[in-house]
């Protein structure tokens, strides 16, 4: 397979990220054998409020004794900053998570504010500056709608943008987010189109939000390849029943990765063409950058299907 490519690409996409609440020991543990890319160990709202010194001793324990992340990252996810939790919340810094999941932001502000308190942990910790990502659960705010275009250049430690519809709607005073079809209603089909939009703007993963209903499979499917459709190349996952039908839905087909094949090799042969003929259609740069995403994305599952085997 030719890899080669020369446009800027997320470097390693997560198509799924699983919750898991901090302070349940046994979910911790199950969690491990999920095929989740990413585990989100939680100290926000699948915490009650008097569990959660108990869950950030247990979320630390639980990094500090995975170091090798080759194959699952670990991420956590605090409470807001506008609340005096998350400054504690931040002492599992010291067990090094992959990234910070940080929710009810407002815009890019709260994302230097975060990236600077990292700076100075990472430091007191003796860890690599910058190597603890953010990713911003974008849309839960009433402003956040309106920063959601002015992400790009607030940290080198952004790594995606993601959303949410419950907390919005509570924001907004709704009775609810979806209409009767099951379709968002429009305020939040315009945060999750914007929230694709800012986190491409940014050059950063975007990435879907939750289905709330984990016995609906069908449901999840369909949802996650509309949202793989529009752009998104992850989804957050609630229950680990609903990681692989999201693993397989942001994965390359191999029809599509044989399709990406021969699009980069043709235009590979072909260095001095902007525009190329492949089974009587006409192909140009949108069509390359994209065979280059597909075979970007298909090279990181396999070598995470490599390390899992060792």
């Amino acid at each position: 397979m030719n890899t080669a490519y020369t446009t800027a690409m997320v470097a390693a996409p997560l198509r799924s990220l699983l919750f898991v609440p901090g302070d349940n020991e046994r979910k911790l543990h199950k969690s491990l054998s999920s095929g989740a890319d990413a585990l989100i160990l939680d100290l926000e709202d699948s915490v009650a409020p008097s569990r959660t010194a108990l869950a950030r001793t247990m979320v630390l324990d639980y990094l500090r004794n995975r170091p090798d992340r080759r194959r699952k990252k670990l991420w956590v996810r605090i409470n807001p900053l506008s609340t005096p939790q998350a400054m504690l919340d931040l002492a599992v810094v010291s067990g090094a998570p992959d990234g910070i999941l940080l929710p009810k932001v407002d815009g890019p502000a709260d994302i230097s504010r975060l990236s600077h308190c990292l700076d100075a942990l990472e430091a007191r910790d003796g860890l690599p500056p910058g190597a603890i990502g953010i990713m911003p659960v974008a849309t839960e705010t009433a402003r956040s709608l309106f920063a959601l275009g002015t992400y790009s250049g607030c940290s080198t430690r952004l790594r995606g943008l993601t959303w949410g519809a419950e907390d919005l709607a509570a924001a907004l005073g709704a009775s609810a987010n979806r209409l009767e079809g099951g379709q968002y209603d429009s305020v939040y089909a315009l945060a999750k189109a914007l929230c694709l939009a800012g986190a491409t703007a940014a050059n950063v993963q975007p990435v879907d939000t939750i289905w709330a209903d984990y016995r609906d499979g069908e449901g999840l499917r369909n949802e996650a390849a509309l949202s793989r459709r529009a752009g998104f190349t992850g989804k957050i996952a609630i229950h680990p029943d609903q990681v692989d039908i999201i693993n397989e839905t942001f994965s390359p087909t191999k029809a599509e990765v044989d399709w990406a094949t021969r699009v980069v090799d043709l235009f590979t042969a072909n260095p001095g063409l902007g525009t190329i003929g492949l089974d009587g259609k006409m192909l140009d740069m949108p069509h390359l950058k994209q065979a280059q995403r597909i075979l970007h994305t298909a090279a990181i599952i396999e070598s995470r299907s490599e390390t899992s085997v060792r």
